[in-house]
């Protein structure tokens, strides 16, 4: 297994002989590249884009409280967190807080283009964080 540092460019399409739309990352690679690497299956690892601190409804999806009845400022709490007994927030309770920017990994990928020249690798598919994004590319032997 190779491991190859990239940087994320952006993302476009790719139109197959067969009229199939193929959605494709672009990604700047920091080492020399060949094309030997086409139709090589991949893992991309790098980082989520980060959201800041995101309430329950942002975060988890929660779907909130009737605006009516007397709901002037809680339409968007979580509502209750849990019983008399046993008198504490259990973990792993779904709450606000930090989200994003936590390492993620995408299997099941292939790269379709290499340009040797400008160090370029098109992958199939989306890759994780924004634009400058730095990824590390495991390349599987097929």
């Amino acid at each position: 297994m190779k491991t190859i540092k990239a940087k994320k460019l952006n993302m476009t399409q790719l139109f197959k002989d067969d009229g199939r739309i193929v959605p494709v990352t672009v990604l700047q690679a920091e080492d020399e590249v060949g094309e030997d690497l086409i139709n090589k299956k991949v893992t991309v690892i790098g980082n989520s884009k980060g959201r800041g601190f995101a309430g329950v409804m942002k975060k988890w999806g929660f779907k909130g409280s009737m605006a009516t009845r007397g709901q002037s400022d809680k339409p968007r709490a979580p509502g209750s967190i849990g019983a008399q007994t046993p008198g504490r927030v259990m973990k792993g309770k779904k709450m606000a807080g930090r989200m994003g920017n936590a390492k993620v990994t995408i299997k099941g990928l292939s790269i379709l283009r290499v340009d040797s020249l400008e160090k370029k690798i098109v992958v199939s598919g989306p890759v994780p964080g924004p634009r400058n994004n730095k990824l590390q590319i495991r390349i599987y032997e097929n």
